[in-house]
């Protein structure tokens, strides 16, 4: 009898000092990537969510949880995740943005003056709605899940957020990222996604034949200066497939590809979704 307490006491002092493996915590997002100035976030959602807000604008989300964010190139140090649940709780995580140490060019000059004709303007106003109307195209791609690929190998000739300041005064900031290339070499597809603009016909007067793609959940792709467009707007394209080539249309000093992208209003940086340009080129 003594030796059959003996073992129920060891069995309940072994049970009481066991440390039971952690579980996720179904309150708990689940974020990958980092939060930084031009970067971007895949997470999910806690359980029971309803209704997703970044600093209090609505996030979609997939029926599996799923859901991208990304920061502006100029987001402040700060942002609030927020998820409402079928319960009525709210649940908030504060991110913290980190900022970028930005290609900054200080010219003693003044910025020369742009001129603005009324011919001029009256070309670029339907170019300014035509791209702002893409942009607001909601389609079924799903690329943004997708590790991103370069759409062109080449030597990066031009930085995303890059800027000068001319007499302590900036100029607009570089939106996107430039590969060095020559005109007609391919361009491909960085991800699955959907054709939402194709200025195969006639170039834009400042982005020449410019396609802009979208990848799903307000993330999209612009492909500035082609020389072609080999698809069209409504096309479905796959990560990897050829969707034009490398050119020198409207504004361009020379040939080169430029890849700009934004989630919703937000600029953000190709080199942080690509990674590294490959090596050894």
């Amino acid at each position: 009898m003594r030796a059959i307490a003996c073992a129920l006491l060891l069995l309940i002092a072994g049970t009481a000092t066991a440390q039971p493996a952690k579980l996720p915590d179904p309150a708990d997002f689940h974020l990958s990537g980092q939060a930084i100035q031009g970067g971007a976030l895949i997470g999910t959602v806690p359980a029971g969510t309803v209704m997703l807000l970044l600093d209090d604008k609505p996030v979609a989300v997939d029926a599996d949880g799923r859901f991208l964010i990304a920061f502006d190139r100029d987001a402040p140090s700060a942002a609030r995740l927020s998820a409402r649940t079928s319960d009525g709780r709210t649940l908030d995580q504060m991110l913290s943005v980190a900022p970028r140490d930005w290609r900054i060019e200080r010219i003693n000059a003044p910025m020369r003056p742009t001129k603005s004709t009324e011919a001029f303007l009256a070309l670029r106003k339907p170019e300014l709605e035509a791209i702002a109307a893409a942009r607001t195209t909601v389609t079924d791609a799903q690329g943004w899940r997708q590790r991103f690929v370069w759409p062109r190998l080449g030597r990066i000739s031009g930085l995303f957020g890059a800027q000068r300041i001319y007499q302590g005064t900036p100029g607009a900031y570089h939106g996107g990222v430039d590969v060095a290339a020559a005109t007609g070499e391919p361009v491909v597809a960085p991800a699955d996604g959907v054709v939402i603009l194709a200025a195969s016909d006639k170039p834009f007067t400042l982005e020449g034949h410019l396609l802009m793609i979208d990848h799903g959940h307000g993330l999209n792709s612009a492909f500035l200066h082609l020389s072609r467009i080999d698809v069209k707007v409504g096309d479905h394209v796959a990560q990897g497939q050829r969707i034009g080539a490398v050119g020198a249309t409207g504004r361009a000093t020379g040939p080169h590809l430029h890849w700009g992208m934004k989630w919703n209003d937000a600029r953000i940086d190709p080199l942080l979704i690509a990674g590294p340009m490959p090596t050894g080129l």
